[in-house]
């Protein structure tokens, strides 16, 4: 006998709650991106990003239209899949741990850890689905 899975109270206020916060991350930077464009830019080329300018002009796209996007919960899942790959590639580019002095390796250790995680709590959310509570379900 195969049992139906049943979802735990509030599964969809928690899903919610989840895109917002996730959403919020990168709103906030976005905007800080957006703000301080040259020294975004500046930062990055400093940070041995390639294409620096462009590298900027991407992460303002994903950061703040998709950010938003994602907490309205439109198109979640592909969102969901976009942000896990977005913030890995951040991990990687712009928290390189393995090929800084010393006085920054704990700094861009624990951003380059804390992207993985936050990389896997987007797969979450793109196997749970955006819940009942976002534009996705209105939608159907």
């Amino acid at each position: 006998m195969m049992l139906e899975p049943t979802r735990p109270a509030g599964t969809d206020a928690a899903l919610l709650l989840a895109r917002l916060l996730a959403g919020l991350l990168f709103l906030i930077f976005g905007v800080i991106k957006v703000s301080g464009f040259s020294a975004t830019v500046a930062g990055m080329a400093a940070g041995g990003v390639p294409l620096p300018m462009l590298a900027a002009i991407i992460a303002i796209l994903v950061e703040l239209p998709l950010a938003i996007l994602l907490m309205l919960g439109f198109a979640t899942r592909p969102l969901a899949l976009v942000f896990a790959v977005y913030t890995v590639a951040t991990a990687v580019l712009g928290h390189p741990y393995w090929a800084v002095p010393a006085d920054q390796w704990l700094n861009m250790l624990t951003h380059f850890y804390k992207n993985l995680a936050i990389a896997g709590g987007f797969l979450a959310l793109y196997v749970a689905g955006p819940g009942r509570f976002s534009l996705d379900a209105r939608r159907g």
